[in-house]
């Protein structure tokens, strides 16, 4: 099955006050590169969630974005260091002993001293555990887009292949048609220079006109391209880059076979090839 490797994928969830939401989105890359943006607090999921995207996908530029948003009553968390708290009023006490114009401490005076009030430490395990969760429903997520995708493209390539195998089939048959014409042309042509020349000679120059304008061979490579580009169609694993170098070899005997031409036909043949090939190519660019 192959995979595109355009797709978006969004994945929410919840964990004790944190609201959590993923945002993948791939496009073509010629490799796998992720980027990866997480919130501060959950910054040490960076190598999890590269090695997660790394597993999943084998190409294409991959964004993933972690929104985190706390609750309120998470936001406003506060410790107080109570042995601290317990020495300062033992130190308020010990002053109102020694002066009689002291006077004890108000609450928001204590609750502003040094080292009183913290900012409590929350448990991040939690919250990183349900983030790596909801990154594996959003990686599924995101595979399942790029094969749906590849679906399609899989069924545009084996319909071009189709067309491509029409088009081999034109010319072969042409061929002999092709081989008759040029020998009755040349023999016209010597008969209305009103030439002498010895049997055996012209024979040898048809050969080897014959070979020069020979195109079974462009033709037997390009259904053996043909054959090749459905079985790594059937492939379960990343073909993207096979694919690439199939279109190249495709090209390649396309442009051959037009200049070999001998004839409109088939030089209609290596142009119609050529359309075929460039809207696969076209395709295979997002090929995983």
């Amino acid at each position: 099955m192959i995979r595109s490797m355009t797709a978006f994928a969004r994945v929410d969830g919840e964990v004790e006050g944190a609201e959590l939401a993923w945002e993948l989105r791939s496009v073509n890359h010629r490799y796998l590169e992720t980027f990866v943006r997480l919130p501060e607090e959950l910054r040490a999921l960076e190598p999890q969630v590269r090695q997660k995207v790394g597993a999943r996908l084998g190409r294409g530029k991959v964004e993933c974005v972690l929104r985190l948003k706390l609750s309120s009553q998470a936001a406003a968390a506060i410790e107080i260091d109570e042995e601290r708290l317990e020495a300062l009023l033992k130190a308020c006490r010990d002053v109102e002993i020694h002066s009689i114009e002291a006077t004890s401490p108000g609450v928001m005076d204590l609750l502003r001293w040094p080292g009183i009030v913290r900012e409590a430490e929350p448990d991040q395990k939690p919250v990183q555990e349900k983030a790596l969760r909801l990154l594996d429903q959003a990686l599924d997520q995101l595979v399942a887009t790029r094969e749906r995708e590849g679906e399609q493209i899989r069924r545009l390539l084996l319909a071009r292949l189709e067309g491509i195998e029409a088009q081999v089939r034109r010319a072969r048959e042409r061929l002999p048609e092709i081989r008759t014409r040029l020998r009755e042309k040349l023999l016209a042509r010597l008969e209305e220079l009103q030439a002498k020349v010895d049997a055996d000679r012209v024979e040898q120059e048809l050969v080897m006109l014959a070979q020069k304008l020979d195109i079974d061979e462009e033709l037997d490579r390009l259904d053996g391209h043909v054959a090749e580009t459905r079985r790594v169609l059937e492939r379960d694993e990343p073909v993207g880059r096979r694919l690439d170098f199939l279109m190249q070899e495709f090209n390649r005997e396309a442009n051959t076979l037009g200049s070999k031409s001998a004839d409109g036909d088939t030089t209609a043949v290596a142009v119609e090839l050529k359309v075929l090939i460039e809207q696969m190519r076209e395709q295979v660019q997002n090929v995983e």
